[in-house]
């Protein structure tokens, strides 16, 4: 398999506390995945080396081989699949694929759904790797931004909050899909994390928040019309 950067960035593993990516027998890397590597100090080994001798228990203790009611939490540790980080990244899961399918949908919003999906993935990775987040800028708007258009969007687009419906056509009803998702993954961060990842709490917030624009910009072009 040739990895591109993307590729590899969706397989960065954590392994004793360090970021690490297998490369198994005949794959190879573009250079832009090596050197995306490389800048990020993320070691390479070979797949070999990526199943662990005996597993971890999160409560304690150690078996040799993983069931299938249990997953990787990180790296060796295993959890049961009900556990609710792994709960959140099923959510998170189901979040990317509303993404891209509002992508497919409405191919006009490609672009801006892009950036979205790349907070998304983002997101997973901080939360399996254990970093935090960071970032500046959604849609181009900082996060007090966001705020002030969502709370009161009559002042900035000429259109009130409004609740959706089928008559607001299909770019709002695919939106609002994705909005919906969003919360969930919310939701379910904060019954995952509680206060200890607010990064990513607050980032979902401001995400359903930049959907919810997009929704609100659409809903003022119709009357434009």
């Amino acid at each position: 398999m040739l990895y591109t950067r993307e590729a590899v960035q969706a397989n960065i593993r954590n392994r004793e506390g360090k970021r690490v990516f297998y490369l198994g027998p005949g794959d190879r890397l573009t250079p832009g995945a090596r050197d995306f590597l490389t800048q990020q100090n993320i070691q390479i080994l070979s797949a070999a080396e990526a199943k662990p001798q005996e597993y971890r228990l999160l409560g304690g203790g150690f078996i040799r081989e993983k069931p299938e009611h249990m997953t990787h939490l990180n790296g060796d540790v295993l959890v049961l699949k009900t556990h609710p980080r792994i709960v959140f990244r099923g959510a998170m899961d189901t979040l990317q694929a509303e993404i891209i399918l509002c992508q497919l949908m409405v191919p006009v919003l490609t672009d801006r759904m892009q950036e979205l999906l790349e907070l998304a993935r983002e997101l997973i990775a901080c939360d399996v790797l254990d970093k935090p987040l960071h970032w500046e800028r959604l849609l181009g708007l900082t996060e007090q931004q966001l705020r002030e258009r969502s709370h009161r969007p009559q002042d900035f687009y000429g259109q009130p909050h409004f609740m959706p419906a089928a008559s607001d056509g299909a770019p709002v009803v695919w939106l609002n899909r994705c909005r919906c998702a969003v919360r969930r993954a919310e939701l379910a961060a904060c019954q995952a994390f509680g206060t200890d990842r607010g990064d990513i709490v607050k980032a979902l917030n401001r995400m359903s928040s930049s959907i919810y624009l997009l929704m609100i910009e659409e809903k003022a072009k119709q009357g434009e019309h």
